[in-house]
């Protein structure tokens, strides 16, 4: 199927094609004692607390042109939160002429598109190493729509909403819809890759892979920040304060972190 950017596609009936975006984020911190360890949990649970990811999720629902019907959130103990969107169709004022289009989505000013059946949702998940000093935070976000839109158009918004580390990015596209001759559609716009929906900016801060499954519809890319910058894994003090025996030790940890992180594996 060759779409240009602007084409459209005469259906039979709604659009009910799935299109599931999940987005995960990692923030990587060093937490030399118990009481630093505690007070980067903390933070964490103030910066990304369940009446703050209530809002980033709203602001998801506007560029997608949701209606949200329910919110359901929860902090939780001794940290984390959840907050979950059941969202429908939200007003509609015309199709816009980037349905179609490989391209950044827009931040939070616009309100138009056709949605039924979606959700929106995002879980926090603060741990820590027992023993080697290494605190992570990881936001997992899943953008799932039935309709003409992909959630792809949120993601600009939800990289610049978290600071990150390294993020893994999926994007499927389930089910099937019909032309209006009956024709089984599996999906209604090309894509190539992810990245495509990443502003320049932000693609020039990370190392990333792409591993595609065309034809079954199945986009994956993996991110992670090209500079290293010690002093931004520190919590509550800078380098200058660590003996440089100490700086090249817990640099080596951090950054074996980060790739086994992003490598999805162990790495001996």
């Amino acid at each position: 199927m060759n779409l240009s950017p602007k084409q459209r596609i005469e259906l039979h009936g709604f659009n009910n094609l799935t299109k599931s975006l999940s987005f995960n984020m990692y923030d990587i911190c060093f937490t030399k004692t118990k009481e630093e360890r505690e007070a980067y949990l903390e933070y964490i649970d103030e910066q990304y607390n369940a009446d703050r990811l209530t809002k980033i999720l709203k602001h998801v629902s506007e560029i997608i042109g949701a209606h949200v019907l329910n919110v359901a959130s929860q902090d939780f103990v001794p940290q984390g939160a959840s907050v979950t969107l059941l969202v429908s169709e939200g007003p509609v004022e015309g199709v816009p002429d980037e349905s179609f289009e490989e391209s950044p989505g827009p931040l939070p000013e616009s309100v138009v598109m056709q949605l039924d059946k979606s959700h929106i949702t995002v879980h926090t998940y603060p741990e820590y190493h027992p023993d080697e000093g290494i605190s992570t935070f990881r936001a997992d976000i899943d953008v799932s729509t039935c309709g003409e839109i992909s959630p792809l158009k949120a993601l600009n918004y939800l990289i610049r909403s978290f600071d990150t580390d390294i993020m893994t990015i999926d994007y499927r596209v389930r089910g099937f819809t019909r032309d209006k001759n009956g024709h089984k559609l599996f999906i209604d716009h090309e894509i190539s890759s992810i990245q495509n929906y990443i502003p320049d900016d932000i693609i020039e801060l990370f190392d990333m892979i792409d591993v595609n499954v065309y034809q079954e519809n199945i986009f994956h890319t993996k991110c992670k920040l090209r500079e290293f910058d010690l002093n931004n894994y520190l919590f509550g003090y800078t380098k200058e304060k660590l003996h440089p025996d100490e700086v090249e030790e817990i640099t080596e940890r951090l950054k074996l972190e980060m790739d086994e992180i992003f490598y999805g594996k162990n790495i001996v």
